[in-house]
């Protein structure tokens, strides 16, 4: 649990403009927007709102809540909006030393040897032994957690769990961006080859217009450029044969994902695997149950 003490809290209060309620200048809209896409937690959910329903209930609620570095996240984010919008109105006279004590209150949260930048776990090859299942299951815990997020924290979430996980096998990920009007959710580096992300999570299978559209992005790309369509339900049967052979897309299941860090394989032994049946096969997508039989 976060160690926010009753003057800490009163402070972020007063620094947050949560008096009366409210959080900054946020709509009840854009205050669910804010952590759903800049963090992936779904501030609606019922657990913080045990103290009301206001914004400002909800936010100090979720301070409680969650553990240290999840607590500092979300309150970097919120320090990170207030100060472009301070900027905006150039004006911060309403807090003495606003920024040397919100960065002592940051540090209180920090855990004892953990590094102020980055929350984000090592990755595997600086790891070993129970350690590293450790971390296995932890990635294993995170993704099965998602299931029980709002559909749209949801999906911000599973971007946010991948970045995480081709982090653990050193894949240089990048986060989201836009090239051209064209959403790309991200790519990372494997070998020579650059691999641009598509990622997908839906109450339904995948099916042959999705893949044919990601295709079109990643076919228009350099020649060293791959795709690596993840749907977390899987793809149609029907959509895989009509998609074709000897494409530049592999393709792979939320089951896949969670299998492989069931069975303690590195995320980018599971890519590369993928990758040679394609070569050898022109399948797409080769479930994991037969890459690791």
């Amino acid at each position: 649990m976060p160690r926010i003490s009753t003057v800490d809290m009163m402070f972020l209060d007063v620094l947050f403009e949560m008096e009366g309620g409210y959080v900054l200048d946020f709509s009840n809209r854009t205050f669910s927007e804010f952590f759903a896409r800049d963090l992936g937690i779904d501030i609606d959910h019922p657990s913080f709102t045990q103290d009301g329903t206001s914004k400002g209930r909800r936010l100090r609620c979720f301070l409680r809540l969650a553990d240290a570095a999840t607590a500092r996240r979300a309150l970097e984010a919120l320090w990170n909006y207030r100060q472009r919008r301070q900027q905006q109105l150039r004006n911060d006279e309403a807090v003495v030393d606003a920024h040397g004590r919100f960065s002592a209150l940051l540090r209180s949260l920090d855990s004892p040897g953990g590094a102020d930048a980055d929350h984000r776990a090592p990755p595997f090859a600086t790891v070993s032994g129970f350690e590293r299942d450790q971390r296995f299951q932890a990635l294993r815990q995170e993704l099965f957690d998602i299931r029980n997020l709002a559909p749209q924290a949801r999906g911000y979430a599973f971007e946010s769990f991948l970045q995480n996980l081709f982090g653990s096998s050193e894949l240089q990920p990048r986060a989201p961006f836009r090239l051209d009007g064209e959403q790309i959710d991200g790519s990372f580096q494997l070998g020579g080859d650059t691999y641009l992300v598509e990622a997908k999570w839906l109450q339904g299978v995948v099916g042959v217009g999705e893949l044919h559209t990601f295709h079109g992005k990643v076919d228009q790309k350099a020649a060293w450029t791959r795709g690596l369509f993840i749907s977390y339900s899987g793809f149609t049967d029907v959509g895989l044969e009509a998609f074709g052979r000897g494409k530049k897309v592999i393709c792979m299941s939320g089951e896949d994902i969670y299998l492989a860090l069931g069975g303690k394989v590195p995320i980018r032994e599971l890519i590369e695997r993928k990758a040679r049946m394609a070569a050898e096969s022109g399948r797409t997508f080769v479930p994991f149950g037969e890459l690791f039989p």
